[in-house]
């Protein structure tokens, strides 16, 4: 049982560095929303293709779109905080009563 617990483990570890990846490129893309970016930038580009996916759901299902102030960002990432001490650390834990 102990491969499972590894296999975990590493799936857990994964995912915590990819929410805390994701994190940084929602606050690039909030910061870079501070200014008038050059939309043709390829940063640019990247930032919004990277996070428009989750963030227009988000201003489209709580009607966030007519303020002025945008808080789809906080939003996500408050469910990015919930993801990392729900799903990731109930993996942990469970690798690491599988590993014993």
């Amino acid at each position: 049982m102990f491969v499972l617990g590894n296999l975990l483990q590493a799936l857990a570890t994964i995912l915590e560095y990819s929410l805390n990846i994701y994190m940084i490129i929602l606050i690039a893309r909030a910061v870079i929303s501070w200014v008038s970016p050059d939309p043709y930038n390829p940063i640019v580009r990247f930032l919004y293709s990277v996070t428009e996916p989750v963030l227009y759901p988000i201003r489209r299902t709580l009607r966030l779109h007519n303020y002025a102030v945008d808080f789809s960002p906080l939003i996500a990432f408050f469910v990015i905080i919930f993801i990392k001490l729900f799903v990731v650390q109930t993996l942990l834990r469970l690798a690491l009563t599988l590993k014993t």
